[in-house]
Order: structure tokens, then sequence, then C-alpha cells
């Protein structure tokens, strides 16, 4: 493992020192804000039941984490933080719509939110504590969520249905179902393009679908449960957590191919068994949470299993550090 002090030099050579990292910790319900200058805590705040995913504001002072909960006892709530002071706001009871997983902010005050348990697409007022709409995508397992802001349209991915549902936000109504593969979860908009990247886990597969069109351009093979996509801000390239293997997968999403592959050494937490994955994937450390630095170079891996966030060079895919997060380390946001 490198040297706090060597972190703190190579992150401040890729414009990182002020920035700071939060990440949603699954079995200790928190989230942490780790500062990035040193890699130290900044705090540690009591979220809901099982936190998975959390978004950003558009103005970087507010967080919204989603409480999904576990398979006992469902959460379905938001935790709302103010990230300058360190403090926990609020909690939006989001009452029969039960794990609550993905979200995105849409714009100053509303963000969108998948549940999973009423097969839905909220969208929530932060400011109001209410939902403005609940839509429903019909489908199995709907987990993620990504918005095209070219056409006001949300992409969720189903992992159940092994499907997209496309969302007419304007007109908050569902629009169609694009079947991409089995076990669609991961998703993402590429930079400067009209396309949706879906990492379809169960099949080892991503597709690529034309958000104005809604057609499949483009299917392609990735070993390794692929589970999470970020891209560089330039579009041009793309990673892949692959859960399985417990590898980082390099694409050149120009040419549609893997460039390159690294897995993460990485020792597994002693309770690693009694969590959300189990023992199925032997002594993976479990790469799900994909966050991308601002400038391309460098990228933030959540090691689920392994209670790690791994940063690394997201050229060569060498690791730059391991930083320690809490148990199970899963959605991430990063602040600049």
């Amino acid at each position: 493992m490198k040297s706090l002090v060597l972190i703190a030099m190579v992150l401040t050579a890729l414009p990182l020192a002020s920035a700071t990292l939060l990440v949603a910790n699954k079995s200790d319900h928190t989230v942490d804000l780790l500062a990035l200058a040193d890699g130290s805590s900044l705090a540690t705040l009591e979220t809901g039941h099982a936190p998975h995913e959390i978004a950003v504001s558009p103005d970087g002072r507010q967080a919204v984490i989603t409480n999904y909960g576990d398979r006992s006892s469902p959460g379905s709530s938001l935790t709302i933080v103010d990230i300058s002071k360190k403090k926990v706001l609020r909690t939006i009871d989001l009452a029969d719509h039960k794990r609550p997983h993905g979200v995105v902010w849409l714009d100053a005050s509303r963000v969108a939110v998948t549940t999973e348990g009423s097969a839905s697409l909220l969208v929530v007022d932060v400011k109001k504590g209410i939902v403005d709409a609940a839509i429903s995508t019909g489908q199995d397992v709907s987990h993620m969520v990504a918005v095209h802001a070219g056409t006001s349209r949300a992409f969720v991915a189903n992992i159940g249905s092994g499907s997209v549902t496309v969302i007419d936000l304007a007109a908050a109504k569902k629009l169609e179902d694009v079947v991409t593969g089995e076990g669609a979860e991961g998703i993402a908009v590429r930079p400067g393009t009209d396309e949706i990247w879906v990492t379809n886990r169960s099949a080892d597969t991503l597709s690529v679908v034309d958000a104005k069109s809604l057609e499949i351009v483009a299917t392609m093979p990735s070993k390794g449960f692929p589970i999470r996509i970020a891209f560089t801000p330039d579009g041009k390239r793309a990673l892949v957590s692959a859960a399985q293997t417990g590898e980082v997968v390099l694409i050149d999403a120009t040419a549609r191919r893997e460039l390159r592959r690294a897995k993460l050494d990485l020792t597994t937490a002693p309770d690693a068994a009694q969590r959300l994955f189990g023992d199925r994937f032997g002594k993976s450390p479990v790469p799900v949470g994909l966050v991308m630095a601002a400038d391309g170079k460098s990228a933030f891996v959540a090691a689920t299993q392994a209670d790690a966030v791994v940063v690394i060079d997201t050229d060569s895919l060498e690791v730059i550090n391991v930083l320690k997060a809490g148990r199970e380390p899963d959605g991430m946001a990063l602040v600049r």
C-alpha cells in the first residue's frame, strides 16, 4: 500500500487536492467523507439502513443517499447531507416505495430515484421532502438510473427483467422497455453522444442503446459479471467493474473494444460471507462502485468485500493507493 504522503502528492498532481469523496458503507449504515488531499476522514455520518448509492447536487453543497435496506428489512428513505457542514440535514420518507437505489439530480431541487420495491422511478423534491411523481417501470428489480439531457429521458436498468425502461421526464410517463441482456444493472450516458451503455452482469455483455431511436446499436462481450460503468469526461474511454473476477476493465468507447483489465489484489473482510454477495464470488474483493475524476486520469473503485476504496490510474490501471472505508462500501460520489 502506498503511503498517505505519496497519495497526497499524486492526487495533487491530478487536481483533486481539495476534493472530497463520499462513500456509502452498507453494513455500517453510514456515509464517509474522505479528504483526498491526504486520504483522511473528515466525518462519518449516520444514514438510514444499508445505504447503497449517492448523488451530489449540481452546486456541490448537498448529497442524497438512498437507504436501500436489506432482504429482511427493506429501506424506504433518503438521507440528505450538507457536505460543507458535514451533517445530516433531514431524512425523506418514501412511504410504500421500498428499496430506493439509483439516484441522479435533475436540477437544483429534484432527484430521480429508482425503487425496486414499487418498481418505479420517483421524482423527489429534496427541499420540500415530497414525491412529485411516481412512474411505474412495470419491470423486475429497477436498480440504476441515468438521464440523457438532450432528450429529457431517464433510462432505468432492470436487473430481473434484463431490460432498460425509457421514461419521458417532462411528461412523467413510461415510453418503452428495451431488452438488453440478462442482469441489466450498471448504466451511464457516454459524454458528448446519444449512447446509453448498459452492463448486463449475468449475460457478461455490454449493450449500447441509442437514446433517441431506442435501438440497440452494439453488444460486446464483457466477462466477469460487469456491474458498473463510468466514462472519462471526453467519452473516449470507460471503466467497468467486474465483480466476479475482481477486476477493473478499460474500454475504448469509440472502437467499442476492451483494452486491458487488472485484478484488484485485496484481502476480503472476515465477515464477507454474511454480506449481500455472500461467498458467491469466492475471494474476489467484489469491485462495484465507480467514480471518475474530473480530468479522467484517475478513478475510484469501491471494493465492497474488502472494505476499501482503490484509487487507480485510468490508463495503466495501476493502483495509486488504497483508502480505508467502512464495512461494505458501495456507492460513491466526488465533490470537487
